[in-house]
């Protein structure tokens, strides 16, 4: 073997040694020292503003929550592009950019299974693959169990890594596309309420009002002969149908089950604005389509009414000003100085506009529902739904039979006799 053939063989073995060298470095565990407390997605911060989209995938590989930006909106694909609840998906896009390593753990596959970061193509695991879009360097995370029991944190691993790790935080992502829907429907006070009527799908109808916004307490309409309210306050309840309500689900209204006779709602507001709702239920679920108008004729009577009040309080506030400048013993040119300084309120400056003004905002309102709510059923609680199909018996105190207000007062209820006959008393 010459000098030649001998160096070819010495570069190889070297060439060999040092991949073999790479290959086992690539597969071994990241020492603790090298991870620890460093970003578990380095510079994923930095690009937080560039994230278009998020997504969640399961077991055997199956997409599972797919969330993407168009525009300024964020949207859920498997909920027909509903709007997704943006304060929730920014929560959990800072949760991974904010994660540190605390721990390094196994870096054997045969060991993935005891902290849920196996491989998410496996049909049977307990991990989920988070995939933030945008970003060129954002790695996939396969997220696995949380640490509950040791202290916190949860157990990851970077696709494509060997390495599992113990990060910060809890980074478990809802796998429902339930949860990540936009959930608020509507907030309007009771306050603001001025009749309820419910039209159950019997086509009988409860309606209960107030006739001033500042009563009390709402009146229950058609009061049967002989029959009252179980207490002042049993109707306020339905007034607050509008407050604070949230949706469980949704579901494009093309797709969504219908039902015959369903219930109807109809709330309208001292400023004139109506919101409808279309009630039933469906396989046990409560599903609910809303619709927004305004009723004119209240409208411009809230208007005129908040006009008048306008006009009273600068004329409260005008004589208050002249008072003072006339207690001081000022001259005429002050009292009109005085009259002047009080700002006048565009009701009064331009009547014409600021109604229209009015007008358009009212109208605007019932537009911006609309656009909301329109082409959506809702899957509310069930809670809440009951407010939609209450019928009259509901809030009334319940009927006494006459044994019953016997029992009440002591004395056992008599028996009605049959009117003796004529024959029978001259008997007698």
């Amino acid at each position: 073997m010459n000098t030649k053939t001998l160096s070819a063989l010495a570069v190889a073995a070297v060439v060999a040694l040092g991949a073999a060298i790479w290959i086992n470095s690539a597969d071994a565990p990241v020492s603790e020292e090298a991870a620890k407390d460093k970003p578990l997605l380095p510079g994923f911060r930095d690009d937080l503003n560039q994230v278009d989209a998020l997504a969640i995938g399961g077991a055997g590989g199956k997409p599972l929550v797919t969330l993407r930006r168009g525009g300024e909106a964020w949207q859920v694909a498997e909920r027909a592009n509903y709007p997704a609840d943006v304060a929730k998906l920014r929560e959990y896009l800072y949760k991974l950019a904010d994660a540190r390593v605390l721990d390094t753990k196994t870096a054997n596959p045969k060991r993935y299974a005891e902290l849920g970061v196996e491989d998410p193509v496996d049909p049977n695991a307990k991990s989920i693959l988070v995939a933030p879009g945008g970003p060129k360097d954002a790695p996939k995370l396969i997220v696995g169990l949380f640490n509950g029991q040791g202290g916190g944190g949860t157990f990851v691993r970077r696709e494509g890594e060997a390495q599992s790790l113990l990060a910060s935080g809890n980074l478990l992502a809802d796998k429902n596309p339930a949860a990540w829907i936009s959930k608020d429907l509507f907030d309007i006070d009771a306050a603001k309420i001025k009749e309820v009527r419910l039209t159950g799908h019997d086509g009988k109808t409860l309606r209960v009002y107030k006739e001033q916004a500042s009563d009390g307490n709402f009146k229950v309409a058609d009061l049967p002969k002989g029959r009252e309210p179980a207490s002042e306050f049993v109707a306020n309840g339905l007034a607050a149908g509008l407050s604070n309500l949230r949706a469980d689900d949704v579901v494009a209204a093309k797709d969504a089950p219908t039902a015959d006779k369903p219930d109807k709602a109809r709330y309208l507001g001292f400023d004139g604005l109506v919101v409808e709702v279309t009630a039933w239920e469906f396989d046990g679920k409560p599903y609910v389509q809303f619709a927004a108008s305004v009723d004119e004729a209240q409208r411009d009577a809230d208007i005129a009414a908040a006009q008048a009040r306008d006009k009273v309080a600068y004329d409260t506030a005008v004589a208050a000003a002249k008072r003072k400048v006339v207690e001081a013993k000022g001259d005429d040119a002050a009292i009109a100085k005085a009259e002047a300084g009080v700002p006048k309120p565009a009701s009064l400056a331009d009547p014409a506009k600021d109604r229209a003004d009015r007008i358009a905002a009212a109208n605007k309102v019932a537009e911006d529902l609309n656009k909301k709510l329109r082409g959506w059923t809702y899957i509310i609680p069930q809670y809440a739904f009951s407010n939609f199909h209450k019928n009259l018996d509901d809030l009334l105190k319940p009927l006494e039979t006459k044994r019953a207000a016997g029992a009440k007062g002591g004395k056992p209820a008599l028996p009605i006799l049959p009117k003796p006959s004529s024959t029978s008393a001259i008997q007698g």
